[in-house]
């Protein structure tokens, strides 16, 4: 890993809530309108499944995290020390590279504000650099 604390995979148009989705949000949507392959598909079943038997959902500690009015924009970022977690995000970027859709790996020190915080993970209010196209 990098010197940064902090790690983030998300794609490079933003949604129309303003944020810039997860590679997570951008492969569920990609299944939810039936264009993954069967292996594709497999995958992501597998892999989802896996992360939610070991990854804490923050939405199942506090279900309004990622309210639209509450915490508009909040997005997790992955702690660099959650090195299992993070090396499976390779097979959703292929399969998002599959489709068109592109992504970029942030790192930071300090991502935004954090209002949500375990041992893998943090969703903060993004500082808008941060959250913002790349130059």
């Amino acid at each position: 890993m990098h010197d940064a604390p902090y790690i983030r995979f998300q794609g490079t148009v933003r949604h129309p809530r303003g944020h810039f989705p997860g590679v997570f949000v951008l492969t569920n949507e990609l299944a939810r309108q039936g264009r993954l392959t069967e292996e594709q598909y497999r995958f992501w079943r597998a892999n989802n499944d896996w992360y939610d038997a070991h990854y804490v959902n923050p939405t199942h500690v506090d279900p309004r995290i990622y309210d639209r009015e509450i915490h508009p924009g909040a997005v997790a970022w992955f702690k660099s020390t959650a090195h299992d977690l993070i090396e499976r995000v390779d097979g959703y970027l292929k399969i998002l590279a599959a489709h068109g859709v592109d992504c970029r790996r942030l790192e930071s020190t300090s991502p935004g504000r954090i209002i949500y915080e375990d041992a893998c993970q943090v969703v903060v209010m993004p500082h808008e650099e941060t959250n913002g196209p790349t130059p």
